[in-house]
């Protein structure tokens, strides 16, 4: 089920323009369509609501004044560098009945053997990429990681998705690994290494009393 995005075609473009409209409290953005291409303005808590409720690879039905309703997905957008808001936003339009390629975010359920026993979980891949009909876009890719262990590692081929879901990754790629913190593991090997010097040390300092005595007892024989 696609969910509805209102647009306001743009008129003027050009940072004077786009400024207006984010003066206005509206976010200007731009479609890539199928024939052309246009340029408009959305409600910023209408995009939200979208997103929030189906994730970032929701499938929308822009409806722009004038024009009949295009299913888009977003192509990719713009933040403020100061502020958590958008200040541009990129829509491409599908159609419904061909694939596209499109990157997912892999969620991570569950805290790991690994973890539990002081590990760090190194998460190599972030999201992947997927080719499939915009109806079967995931919102996101679960991975349960319970069970890992330290020193283990989980793959792409460890992935579980629908068959009409194509991955476009090698099936060996890493998607993350559970691993002591180097800085426990350096502090351990200097812990080893300073009991190793003392254990020379005190060696070193039982050979010289012995000496120390044997070279009394040589004295007074004499």
């Amino acid at each position: 089920m696609s969910e509805v995005l209102s647009g306001k075609i743009r008129e003027k473009t050009g940072k004077v323009a786009t400024k207006e409209v984010r003066r206005n409290g509206e976010i200007p953005a731009v479609l890539y369509g199928l024939k052309d291409n246009l340029s408009f303005s959305v409600c910023p808590d209408n995009l939200k609501d979208i997103l929030t409720a189906k994730g970032q690879n929701a499938l929308i039905d822009l409806n722009l004044e004038g024009n009949k309703k295009r299913k888009v997905i977003l192509k990719e957008f713009q933040s403020h560098p100061l502020k958590e808001r958008w200040v541009h936003v990129d829509f491409l339009e599908v159609d419904v009945t061909k694939t596209v390629k499109v990157s997912v975010n892999v969620h991570l359920i569950g805290k790991s053997a690994g973890e539990k026993m002081g590990g760090l979980v190194n998460q190599v891949l972030k999201s992947i990429h997927v080719e499939c009909l915009p109806v079967d876009i995931p919102q996101s890719v679960d991975l349960d990681v319970t069970a890992v262990e330290l020193g283990q590692v989980l793959h792409v081929s460890d992935l579980s998705l629908p068959d009409k879901v194509k991955i476009l990754h090698q099936p060996n790629e890493v998607i993350l690994s559970v691993h002591l913190e180097k800085v426990k593991e350096e502090e351990t090997t200097e812990d080893e290494e300073l009991a190793e010097g003392e254990t020379e040390a005190t060696t070193d300092a039982v050979t010289e009393e012995d000496s120390d005595k044997k070279d009394d007892s040589t004295k007074k024989e004499g």
